[in-house]
């Protein structure tokens, strides 16, 4: 059958291009981590404004969260592509020939998953038992006090799956940066490699993209699965 010779070109085009396809991994890998760190760290702040009683920071943490949850990626990474170079090289003053196309997908994929964390932190913090903020105001703690030492920890420890799990998704979604002209893992195998090359080769490329994200998003699903066991215990 024509699929299995398709699968059995594989290795020799894998071994040609291996420096090519161990290159867009890394971008793969370094979007995925950038956007995982700094959305977390930002869709904290979001889901603490979400539950501040100042109103101002309240509305726009709302209204970020539901901007960025209502645009397709895609669209958001065409907006970060068209406008936030020309900002960059504005603000630390770099040659209009500089390249900022990866840190303007850091940026964006960053500020994007942070709306989705957002929730589920807040979610989190929501589920921690009551009875926690009234000890901490009986030991003496401000509200701030009570939220970084008590409220955060547990919350944290209950959420870390679902965190690991939106960052699968995330790895996937790194796919759609080629409309960044960016070569990530996808690029790499079927434009770099299946479109240069032609013919059969093309397909050959989509059959190993496909099987490499399933190995890796398997593999880290097995991971937090066996996580999740580990906190239940």
């Amino acid at each position: 059958m024509q699929i299995f010779d398709w699968i059995a070109n594989i290795p020799s085009l894998v071994s040609e291009n291996y420096h090519l396809l161990l290159s867009g991994l890394w971008l793969t890998t370094k979007i995925t981590l950038n956007a995982v760190v700094f959305g977390i760290i930002w869709g904290t702040i979001l889901a603490l404004m979400r539950l501040s009683n100042n109103k101002l920071l309240n509305i726009f943490a709302k209204c970020y969260v539901n901007l960025f949850r209502s645009i397709p990626l895609l669209l958001v990474l065409l907006w970060f592509y068209l406008a936030l170079p020309q900002v960059i090289k504005y603000v630390f003053n770099l040659p209009p020939y500089a390249d900022v196309r990866i840190v303007s997908a850091m940026i964006a994929f960053a500020l994007f998953e942070a709306a989705y964390y957002s929730e589920i932190i807040r979610a989190g913090i929501n589920a921690v038992n009551k009875g926690q903020y009234h000890a901490a105001y009986a030991l003496g703690m401000t509200k701030g006090q009570a939220m970084r030492l008590i409220i955060l920890p547990q919350a944290f420890r209950s959420m870390v799956p679902l965190l690991l799990t939106q960052g699968i998704i995330l790895f996937q979604d790194t796919s759609l940066v080629y409309v960044m002209s960016l070569t990530d893992l996808f690029g790499a195998s079927v434009t770099q490699i299946g479109n240069v090359q032609g013919g059969t080769v093309k397909y050959s490329m989509i059959i190993f993209a496909a099987a490499s994200y399933f190995v890796i998003c398997n593999t880290a699903s097995m991971l937090v699965n066996y996580f999740k066991k580990g906190i239940n215990r």
